[in-house]
């Protein structure tokens, strides 16, 4: 891979994931308005932007990673899908901390959905990637 593919798929990951968010955000708002869970507009808010945050950082450690050195990529992937877990978890805990028992159950669903389909991205992006070069 060249610098250049390198810095296009980047950008191309970060685009994919930002589109992926705003469509399970917006499904999430039509639900809200649907069958009025009014419930779901914090973990909605939280799962977008932790999704948009991690998505944006590991696309651009990737890039870097890449460039500098290419056999520290599986080392990468692995990194990264544990700390996008213990940062999840993080997430959780301060959550919780701040809404209470009640509103977890909610929470967990939304945030797990999020969780689920960028973690999915993040796998088939790069599977594909690796397997290009």
């Amino acid at each position: 891979m060249n610098i250049q593919n390198i810095d296009k798929l980047s950008w191309e990951y970060i685009r994919q994931q930002l589109l992926l968010t705003v469509t399970l955000t917006s499904l999430g708002l039509i639900a809200m308005r649907v069958w009025f869970f009014d419930s779901l507009l914090w973990p909605l808010i939280v799962s977008a932007v932790f999704t948009l945050v991690v998505s944006s950082a590991s696309g651009l450690v990737w890039r870097k990673v890449a460039k500098q050195s290419p056999d520290n990529l599986p080392t990468f992937y692995t990194a990264s899908s544990g700390f996008r877990m213990l940062l999840a978890l993080a997430v959780m805990l301060v959550y919780y901390l701040v809404a209470g028992r009640q509103a977890m159950l909610v929470f967990v669903l939304v945030f797990l959905a999020f969780y689920f389909v960028s973690l999915t991205h993040h796998s088939i992006f790069f599977a594909r990637v690796s397997n290009r070069s």
